[in-house]
């Protein structure tokens, strides 16, 4: 059995005891207790088993899973800081947001206004667990999604913008027909942000310059004729953020040992 099924196996008596009672505490304990925190990474297979189950049982006991979770998320930095067992509470909360909402239509906004906050937060690891929760979404409300997430673009902020980014670069969802386009769009469209402000100082921006040194060569990778072409753009404006994460996606091997040639071309406009 995998580490994800172990968890699953676990969990299942644990939901079981929360549907029917309310209590929470031995879920939480047990999320807690092998959080694989304080460490390099998360226990990412018990996220994943979490987020099954939340799926599985959403139609028994939505409501009560929906409290949990939106209670789970509000779990602080300052309750549960970076890299404590604590931080792995709202990051199953924030994956399990978009879970229960990918299959129940009237919690669909509210996941996305409580994802969009958590956008916000100090954790980098709850960063991450809000594009995890925002890909729930993508799965299975793919257009609805992207319809809002045009939005978080165009509203400016970064921290937005970053968790845009990284919920797009998704090969599984990029797999999609409508969705990889799309998710090129929305790159134009944080670049374009980029580009038409100077503000490039702040803590914010450089967290989302960093994903966008990956999260560009993926959706490239699903678009590649497109996506190359957008890259020799980028190019042509020479400025430095911009070649720097052009630099960082042409690394990548996703598009070094899959369009070796497209990247060779590419790289020569740097020159």
């Amino acid at each position: 059995m995998s580490k994800k099924g172990r968890h699953k196996r676990d969990l299942i008596g644990l939901f079981d005891e929360f549907v029917e009672t309310g209590d929470a505490e031995k879920l939480l304990r047990y999320i807690i207790s092998n959080s694989n925190l304080p460490s390099p990474r998360a226990n990412l297979e018990l996220a994943a088993a979490f987020s099954e189950l939340m799926e599985d049982y959403s139609g028994e006991g939505e409501d009560k899973l929906w409290e949990l979770v939106i209670n789970m998320t509000a779990v602080s930095a300052d309750e549960a800081p970076v890299n404590a067992p604590g931080e792995f509470i709202p990051f199953c909360g924030a994956v399990g947001v978009g879970s229960i909402a990918s299959l129940s239509p009237r919690f669909f906004e509210p996941a996305l206004a409580t994802l969009r906050g958590l956008a916000q937060d100090p954790r980098w690891r709850v960063r991450e667990a809000v594009a995890m929760g925002l890909q729930r979404l993508l799965a299975r409300r793919g257009p609805d999604t992207l319809k809002e997430l045009g939005r978080w673009v165009t509203s400016g902020d970064w921290l937005e913008m970053r968790a845009v980014a990284a919920a797009v670069a998704d090969p599984s969802a990029l797999r999609q027909e409508e969705t990889a386009p799309s998710a090129l769009q929305l790159h134009r469209d944080i670049m374009d942000h980029v580009l038409g402000t100077g503000e490039h100082k702040s803590e914010a921006f450089r967290i989302l310059r960093k994903a966008l040194g990956y999260t560009l060569s993926v959706v490239v990778a699903a678009v590649p004729q497109d996506g190359f072409e957008y890259m020799a753009q980028l190019i042509g404006t020479q400025d430095p953020d911009v070649l720097w994460i052009v630099k960082q996606n042409l690394k990548k091997n996703r598009l070094v040992k899959k369009f070796p040639e497209a990247v060779e071309a590419t790289l020569r406009l740097l020159e």
